[in-house]
């Protein structure tokens, strides 16, 4: 009889430790089940400030008229549509994400706003971007790094597609630098956040997994170290709200 094969390592979906073969797909389920109320779900969980959030992002950019950036997890496009309008007419957006629901959610969403001229849509995983080397001035990933498996094997691919002088921006929920906020944060994310996704998505689990994964995701100083290991360089980090959010830029030289 053959031996047979070691288990497969696990990583966390939420608080649960799944088959590391099989979180992409549950993250695709999660977010099948939540596209078409996504971006009415971001304005009452954050009541409006996810718009600031993304704006501090998108001053972070350096772009330029003429420029390319790549959106890796791009969902619904608000980082793509701000640096479409950064790069301008003879610039180049790619917005990617490896779920198709959401994908079509942002094409539909940046062609209604008149973002028809440069624009590209692609389905990719983030952690094997299928660009050549040094094809972007800028990558950005929102909301985007905490549901990828691998996320070491993200940000080498983000860093590959840079070119010399390029930078990335990851914008994320992270860790509240204050005991106090904390509690408070712990108290909306895990009894309002999942009863708010029932009442709008008729989807509480989403959202409980969204709490969860915040939990998980790596601290501030942590995800920094794991850039500075991806081979970015001057990188730093920006706390905002106190640290419920976190923007890092790293550049590759």
């Amino acid at each position: 009889m053959p031996a047979m094969n070691p288990d497969p390592k696990s990583t966390d979906f939420g608080f649960r430790q799944v088959n590391w073969n099989e979180k992409a797909r549950l993250v695709r389920g999660v977010f099948d089940s939540v596209a078409n109320r996504y971006d009415l779900m971001n304005d009452l969980m954050s009541g409006g400030a996810h718009r600031l959030w993304k704006q501090f992002a998108l001053s972070l950019t350096g772009l330029r008229e003429g420029g390319r950036a790549l959106d890796v997890a791009g969902g619904t496009g608000d980082l793509s549509a701000g640096m479409a309008r950064q790069v301008g007419n003879s610039g180049l957006v790619f917005l990617s994400d490896i779920n198709a629901s959401m994908l079509a959610a942002g094409r539909d969403r940046l062609i209604n706003d008149g973002l028809v001229g440069n624009v590209r849509y692609i389905q990719a995983n983030a952690e094997c971007l299928p660009f050549a080397d040094g094809s972007f001035d800028c990558v950005t990933i929102g909301f985007g790094l905490r549901n990828v498996t691998d996320k070491p094997a993200a940000l080498r691919s983000m860093h590959r597609v840079l070119k010399p002088g390029g930078r990335l921006i990851v914008l994320e929920f992270s860790h509240p630098t204050s005991p106090a906020l904390s509690r408070v944060y712990d108290a909306y994310s895990f009894r309002l956040l999942p009863l708010m996704g029932k009442l709008v998505t008729n989807d509480a689990d989403s959202y409980r997994y969204l709490a969860e994964s915040i939990r998980r995701h790596p601290d501030q100083q942590t995800l920094l170290g794991m850039m500075n290991d991806a081979g970015f360089e001057d990188s730093r980090f920006y706390n905002l709200m106190g640290g419920v959010v976190a923007v890092h830029r790293g550049f590759r030289y």
